[in-house]
């Protein structure tokens, strides 16, 4: 059978994930990207890299230490094409031998995906749900029409004068944003002007919103649907940094989630149109006025919490994926973690000053001395890189990632490799 896959930059997701899964699934491979070169580069590095997460130890008695590792996998063939424009995607794939699933795992590229997948009459998101996914205005509009949420949110563009009559705090972020990347607290309407016209001084052509403030707790919940079938595999409280940014610094296992919220966000995600075939990574706020949508992303929750997710659950989530794609079923009830209490950390270790990382702790997997815990360590930028903050989540430089059976076992395992490692940065603090 024949894949598929759509993407733009290299990602862990791809390289370790989906391209190990696809192999091992015996599927014929192409990788459709603007950047065919950079993924040449990055499988031939993954060979010298462990798979990322904490992979429990096989218990298959024929199973090979480093069956995850891509560079056991037949290769895939890379070829560029233009994947942001739907149209060029769709005759490049056409030129192809008809292919059984398209699947991306991309935030920029689920529309075009979707648009490609329906085209070939294959399982694939709802392309109008992919664009309210993406365009946070879109997702706004949508949940105010359905009467499922009502969130204040106004769309400013270069040349606009920030509107008057806005409640503050508020929200600024880019309407089709990634990675945290431009989104801050605003104070006052002098904030918001001077805010607007910093981001749009190097994002002319993009769109702002300036959303209302929704305090409280921030959560994920991930799912995962067959078009018949949707899996609540569970969910993370997500740790922010200080206002006036939001950078995720953390994320802890916290399943299941109350009842209400659940609902509540698979009735928003209903209403969205999100609910079909493929995984889904929704944030969401659980404050003082009840539950509400912050951001839904048509993929596989990333920064490689995806393939702690995969190796809490035991199962990999990447096949799974790949599975429904091709237009399987999902079995009647989803994995439970750890058999029923696992708990997770992925704790990002986030500079704190520009300046020239000197150091990094070796990656790899780490002994706890605490049973039935499994910790690693991965670093996110080399030694002699030179750091530059940015209040987004490029400014990691590294994950501890950790479970196990039991949450307390599981965050002192964290603190202690917290604190017997060091991320040195030479330069003066921000």
């Amino acid at each position: 059978m024949r894949l598929c896959l759509i993407a733009s930059k290299p990602t862990d997701s791809v390289i370790f994930g989906f391209l190990p899964a696809a192999a091992r699934l015996g599927l014929e491979v192409v990788l459709l990207t603007d950047q065919p070169e950079e993924h040449e580069r990055a499988r031939a590095r993954s060979r010298q890299l462990a798979r990322p997460g904490c992979p429990r130890p096989s218990t298959e008695p024929d199973a090979q230490p480093d069956a995850q590792n891509v560079g056991d996998a037949p290769p895939a063939r890379f070829l560029g094409c233009d994947v942001w424009d739907a149209r060029e995607l769709i005759c490049a794939l056409a030129e192809l031998p008809t292919p059984h699933a398209i699947v991306s795992n991309s935030d920029h590229l689920q529309t075009q995906t979707a648009l490609a997948a329906e085209y070939f009459g294959l399982p694939g998101k709802d392309w109008r749900s992919a664009m309210r996914a993406k365009n946070k205005s879109l997702m706004r509009r949508r949940l105010e029409a359905a009467g499922t949420e009502h969130v204040a949110a106004t769309r400013i563009r270069a040349g606009d004068h920030p509107p008057d009559g806005l409640r503050y705090p508020l929200v600024l972020k880019p309407a089709e944003g990634v990675a945290s990347e431009d989104v801050v607290l605003v104070a006052n309407p002098q904030e918001l002007a001077e805010h607007c016209a910093r981001i749009l001084a190097r994002r002319p052509d993009d769109t702002l919103l300036a959303e209302e403030y929704l305090p409280g707790e921030l959560h994920t919940l991930e799912t995962l649907g067959d078009g018949k079938r949707t899996w609540v595999l569970g969910g993370f409280r997500t740790t922010l940094s200080p206002r006036p940014y939001f950078i995720e610094e953390r994320l802890t296992w916290a399943a299941p989630a109350p009842e209400s919220a659940r609902e509540h966000v698979l009735g928003a995600l209903g209403a969205l149109g999100a609910l079909g075939v493929g995984a889904c990574h929704t944030e969401y706020v659980d404050g003082d006025q009840g539950p509400a949508l912050i951001e839904v992303n048509d993929r596989l929750i990333g920064d490689h919490c995806d393939f702690v997710l995969s190796d809490l659950l035991g199962v990999d989530l990447f096949d799974l994926v790949l599975r429904v794609h091709l237009g399987e079923s999902l079995p009647a009830e989803p994995p439970r973690p750890w058999g029923g209490t696992g708990h997770a950390v992925i704790d990002y270790v986030v500079a704190d000053r520009s300046g020239t990382l000197t150091a990094v702790p070796p990656a790899g997997a780490r002994a706890t001395g605490v049973p039935d815990v499994l910790l690693s360590f991965r670093p996110l930028r080399e030694p002699g890189d030179h750091i530059v903050i940015t209040h987004t989540n490029r400014d990691y430089l590294g994950v501890i990632s950790a479970i196990g059976a039991d949450a307390s076992a599981v965050e002192g395992a964290v603190a202690a490799a917290r604190a017997a490692e060091s991320w040195p940065v030479a330069g003066a603090r921000r």
